[in-house]
């Protein structure tokens, strides 16, 4: 049966997931992320990719993580919420108009000018924090309850203190899923 297997069968291990540390610029980020999602070496890109990218500090232990809707909002800021948000995430301020620095005036930038200007901020100013995890013994029911429980699509995997790898939501739909194929 499926959901009686372990997390240890189902993980992504860590030396295949994208990774990061916590103080690279975002751009370094997105293009790692970018690599495993895509598959530029075999020319393709699939749905099939990881969707997030593990942030590491200096000692290499997990202290974050970043996904696309984060960096989303991060490269392009006025998706960030209401009006005001938008205007404050654009840098329009009526401070500039007062001061004569319109120049200073980020909402007039290029799209693509202030998407790489944004791009430069550090991960650790943006990564979210690790709301789960998981050890690799631990059975699959479990990982989902954990999942639900914090509406994450990923989960840490550790072998004792070490970071092993990852478990996404998406293998254990499939894993469910072979139950109803059979």
């Amino acid at each position: 049966m499926p959901l009686t297997r372990k997390v240890k069968d189902l993980l992504v291990p860590i030396r295949d997931y994208a990774v990061v540390n916590e103080d690279r610029p975002l751009s370094e980020a997105i293009n790692a992320l970018r690599k495993v999602y895509c598959q530029i070496e075999m020319g393709k890109c699939t749905e099939a990719g990881h969707r997030n990218i593990l942030v590491l500090n200096s000692q290499n232990k997990l202290v974050g993580i970043l996904d696309f809707r984060t960096i989303l909002r991060v490269l392009i800021p006025e998706i960030a919420g209401g009006l005001s948000d938008r205007l404050q995430a654009l840098g329009v301020l009526a401070a500039f108009a007062e001061a004569g620095t319109e120049e200073l005036d980020e909402s007039r930038m290029s799209f693509n000018a202030r998407v790489i200007k944004n791009s430069d901020i550090k991960v650790k100013q943006v990564m979210l924090k690790i709301r789960g995890t998981i050890r690799e013994e631990d059975d699959l029911l479990k990982a989902l309850n954990l999942m639900y429980g914090n509406k994450v699509t990923v989960l840490p995997v550790y072998k004792n203190e070490e970071l092993v790898g990852v478990l996404r939501e998406s293998d254990l739909f499939l894993t469910v899923a072979d139950i109803t194929t059979k």
